[in-house]
């Protein structure tokens, strides 16, 4: 079996989605010169990190962090590109993978009791056929024993895209566009909200604040990668 995979790899070379060249056997989508290189943040051990700051006096989180830096042209973002126009959600898996090892070596995620993932709405959800967030969360859920809810949060109403925008115009966007499934009972769980990005944190702020509000619970944040240094 192995040589005719050497043989049919020989003239259909599966290659990494980093960066696009030959992937070795043994090697899962991204190569190991990749992964070596991705820009880690370290936040899962520093409760003090940037992201964190962001929400100080806008929403009460338990913790937040990001698990890379997203820089433009670099190997993050050809695999969130990916992930989020080119239909593969295996990338989001895989990165909610990487981000659990991360975070769990750190003890970040020790008490956490439910993975909730940023919903999209389902235009765009219907559009893209999968929702890149739950894809990460999947990714996390299956390295842990941590219990997933996709259907938690709904998003009723939809808004343009973010890219580009203000924090202002983001929250205004957002800031009632998210709704809690009728009948979910979470009092005092801690819920750890996921998502692929995080620029001004208007749209986590808004889902934050409808979870706290509506169910009572403590909220923390993670995100593959944040678009600040």
């Amino acid at each position: 079996m192995g040589v005719i995979q050497d043989f049919f790899h020989l003239f259909f070379p599966r290659l990494c989605e980093a960066c696009s060249s030959a992937l070795y056997q043994g090697e899962e989508l991204v190569c190991l010169r990749c992964i070596g290189k991705l820009p880690v943040t370290g936040y899962g051990n520093h409760p003090d990190n940037k992201v964190a700051r962001l929400f100080w006096g806008r929403v009460q989180l338990e913790k937040a962090a990001a698990v890379y830096f997203f820089n433009k042209g670099a190997r993050i973002q050809h695999l969130l590109h990916g992930l989020k126009y080119r239909n593969r959600p295996d990338i989001g898996v895989l990165l909610g993978r990487w981000m659990f090892a991360d975070l769990h070596a750190a003890g970040w995620m020790d008490d956490i009791d439910l993975l909730v993932p940023v919903p999209l709405h389902p235009k765009k959800h219907k559009k893209r056929g999968y929702n890149q967030a739950a894809m990460i969360a999947r990714g996390i859920a299956a390295g842990s024993s941590i219990p997933l809810e996709e259907a938690l949060l709904v998003r009723s109403t939809y808004s343009p895209s973010q890219t580009g925008g203000s924090r202002i115009r983001r929250w205004e966007n957002v800031k009632q566009a998210f709704e809690v499934r009728e009948g979910a009972d979470y009092r005092n769980r801690h819920i750890l909200l996921v998502d692929d990005v995080i620029t001004t944190g208007a749209t986590l702020e808004a889902c934050a604040s409808v979870l706290i509000e509506r169910l009572g619970c403590r909220v923390s944040i993670i995100t593959v990668a944040c678009a600040f240094q």
